[in-house]
């Protein structure tokens, strides 16, 4: 079942007063907090995804963390193997990160695997302005989107990639399969539980030539170029790059959008569980989540960031975006995502 989940409308200005508090006192705070969490001098191993993902945490939590020298040192890898290295690590008294990001199909898979920690939320003092509409009790959301079409031409149907007059211009991520299979799925007799239709449309994809690039920055480069001229991605991402004045516009799919959460998660065998808690709240920190939205696109998971700039606007979803969100079917994907990437490795993409 397809399940419809709309976010609230708010709008969003950061005010000088939370600014200043969020660049100078919020970093002692986030690392100290006012709950007992006492991180100081420690080091925080984060796994994340590298390229632009992993800067902005660099260019906007760490700084929160550095008045009480705290160090984060990053495990980079993509999901899968960084959810295989959790599962390899769990029956260790120590595992090898403390915080690990993981889209939500992923850290839900991982908590009915057992190897995440319910994060005690007493320890971190800003999770009290979470969304409840993207909390879970298994992770701390950081930033949402919506799956939107980037396209040269205008076009507003995930059927329109299919398009004869657009052949050898389409392009797909790599580490995008899942989110490219469920699309192909939606337009052929599937949806949101049963990916199974996608299979065949994307094999009829790849015989039209459609180009495979590995990252999101590699889809940035041929938009770019216009050697691909359309695309599925997250709405954040399009926004990002038109402001790096890449030649795209974004179209909603009639078909609805279809929501992507970024989680911090803590594994259970944490080395250093104190300093994730620090990290977690200086992430949830007004400042480093507009941060996101002015460098990144994404909307921010907290209430209590209020932004009036023109990204803000370009950012959130209206009131007939919202109503048209839909989530995904996370405990279908957690079953079925071993199987759909061998058949993306082997049977799409070989």
């Amino acid at each position: 079942m397809n399940i419809r989940h709309p976010l609230p409308t708010r709008s969003w200005s950061l005010s000088r007063r939370r600014f200043i508090e969020g660049a100078g006192a919020a970093g002692i705070a986030a690392a100290v907090g006012s709950h007992g969490v006492n991180a100081a001098g420690s080091k925080v191993v984060v796994g994340t995804w590298g390229g632009d993902y992993q800067n902005l945490i660099q260019k906007n939590i760490v700084p929160l963390l550095q008045p009480a020298s705290i160090e984060v040192v990053y495990a980079t890898d993509q999901q899968p193997p960084r959810m295989t290295k959790m599962l390899a690590e769990a029956r260790l008294p120590r595992g090898t990160m403390d915080i690990s990001a993981l889209a939500r199909n992923g850290s839900y898979e991982m908590y009915k695997a057992g190897t995440l920690l319910e994060p005690d939320i007493s320890k971190i003092p800003n999770a009290k302005h979470l969304l409840p509409q993207v909390s879970v009790p298994y992770a701390v959301p950081h930033i949402y989107s919506g799956r939107v079409i980037l396209y040269n031409p205008k076009f507003v149907s995930y059927a329109d990639l299919w398009d004869p007059k657009y052949t050898g211009r389409v392009g797909v991520i790599d580490v995008q399969y899942l989110p490219t299979i469920e699309s192909a799925a939606m337009i052929s007799g599937g949806g949101l539980s049963d990916y199974e239709p996608g299979k065949a449309k994307l094999l009829e994809l790849k015989k039209m030539g459609c180009k495979i690039v590995p990252t999101n920055e590699a889809m940035a480069q041929a938009l770019k170029t216009e050697e691909i001229w359309m695309c599925i991605m997250w709405k954040a991402r399009g926004v990002m790059w038109r402001n790096a004045g890449i030649p795209i516009e974004i179209a909603a799919p009639k078909e609805g959008f279809v929501l992507f959460i970024s989680d911090f998660c803590i594994p259970k065998n944490a080395p250093n569980k104190e300093g994730a808690y620090a990290f977690l709240n200086a992430m949830l920190d007004p400042k480093p989540q507009e941060g996101f939205i002015e460098d990144m696109g994404y909307n921010p998971s907290v209430s209590d960031v209020e932004l009036t700039t023109a990204m803000a606007k370009r950012v959130r979803f209206s009131a007939e975006e919202q109503a048209n969100l839909l989530v995904p079917d996370y405990g279908y994907l957690a079953k079925n995502d071993a199987q759909l990437k061998e058949w993306w490795d082997k049977g799409f993409k070989a």
